[in-house]
């Protein structure tokens, strides 16, 4: 049996009423179209409580989220739902898979990061962490929690549209954007040890996440997917 579950991973199941336009009028990206995507929750300031992955099944759409984070965003929402007939709960017979190449569809981030699919759990998945990060790619409360959604580097990512219309937090987050005033970014830093700028450190990995001043970002990795971004700021 392959080894490609990401046992940190949950998902949810959102079924009822046209929860596509529930769900649109919540988050950072377009649910309406081809999915899955990668999208966020914010705060009304713009600010990441949760990211997830949102894919498909026939009417319903399921959340690919942090495990420990599922409970939280159930709630999240429950409280968005209102009287709308809407189920919102895990789906414990699915989990999360993982694959460098083969199966599923392209992790909607970035296509180096590999496949993504849904379906009956199988081994841990080996490998993904270390392969995530040192593509300096973020995700979870612990990494991109209470950061300002494209401080995270969402845009670059494609976890937001910035045509798809109103959602909790997307008056600061088009401001930033079209300003291009994005002073901060969220970067993955080879380390022996964490630093004062730490959010979390990986030491198995000697890895550290750091939010960090875009003129300061000394030793970080800085990817190709990245480069461009930071270019104006640099001159």
């Amino acid at each position: 049996m392959a080894a490609t579950t990401l046992t940190d991973r949950a998902i949810i199941r959102l079924s009822g009423d046209d929860v596509r336009a529930f769900l649109q009028g919540l988050v950072t990206n377009d649910v309406t179209g081809t999915l899955p995507v990668w999208a966020a929750l914010l705060t009304p300031q713009g600010k990441c409580l949760f990211d997830f992955f949102v894919w498909e099944d026939a009417e319903d759409l399921l959340l690919d989220c942090e495990a420990q984070a599922a409970d939280d965003l159930i709630k999240r929402l429950s409280i968005y739902r209102l009287r709308r007939k809407i189920d919102i709960a895990r789906d414990e017979a699915l989990a999360v898979h993982w694959s460098l190449s083969g199966g599923g569809a392209p992790d909607p981030r970035l296509p180096e990061l590999g496949n993504r699919w849904l379906g009956p759990a199988d081994e841990a998945a080996d490998g993904w962490l270390d392969h995530r990060l040192r593509l300096g790619v973020c995700e979870g409360r612990a990494e991109l929690g209470d950061l300002l959604w494209l401080e995270c580097n969402a845009a670059e990512l494609n976890g937001v549209s910035f045509t798809k219309g109103c959602y909790v937090g997307q008056e600061n987050t088009a401001r930033m954007n079209w300003r291009a005033k994005i002073n901060r970014r969220l970067v993955i830093v080879p380390a022996a040890e964490p630093g004062p700028r730490a959010r979390i450190f990986y030491e198995r990995l000697g890895l550290s996440v750091e939010h960090r001043r875009v003129d300061d970002l000394d030793g970080a990795i800085i990817p190709s997917w990245l480069a461009p971004a930071l270019e104006p700021a640099a001159s």
